[in-house]
């Protein structure tokens, strides 16, 4: 299983971009990652008329086939454990990528999200994008690691 991390625009604090690139090097160790910088969506806002973007539709189409899962403040949230078992399920299914997106900052339209396969809320605080990433990178990472019964999460 390959999991694919896209997210809009370029994380600017260089500590979390070094953080970030360190536990995309620890999560290489368990399966195949890429991270992928989205260019900003220009004049996206909550209040435009209903329906995907152009970019959104693009989005769309190049991860036809991944198991779409839209960070969401809407979304569910699990505990560490919980999302471990769920990223061994969806190894167990055959699934062959899981593609995680982090929005910009007017996040995706309505229609976008009902698009996503999972909606997942990393807290019910509100994140920075850059913490957002960072903190993503960090539970995918725990979740293999509580998968492989690694001393990490304890």
């Amino acid at each position: 299983m390959r999991i694919r991390v896209l997210w809009e625009g370029r994380t600017k604090d260089a500590h979390l971009r070094a953080l970030q690139q360190d536990l995309a090097s620890r999560i290489e160790h368990f399966t195949g990652l890429v991270l992928q910088e989205l260019p900003p969506v220009r004049g996206a806002s909550q209040g435009r008329k209903p329906g995907l973007t152009s970019a959104e539709r693009a989005l769309l189409e190049k991860l036809r086939g991944a198991t779409k899962v839209l960070l969401d403040e809407r979304g569910r949230e699990r505990t560490s454990e919980e999302f471990a078992e769920w990223l061994g399920q969806e190894a167990l299914r055959g699934t062959r990528e899981l593609a995680f997106l982090v929005g910009g900052p007017d996040g995706f339209s309505a229609a976008f999200r009902r698009e996503a396969n999972v909606l997942l809320a990393l807290s019910r605080m509100t994140l920075t994008r850059d913490w957002a990433r960072t903190l993503l990178l960090e539970q995918i990472y725990r979740g293999f690691t509580i998968l492989r019964g690694f001393p990490y999460p304890r």
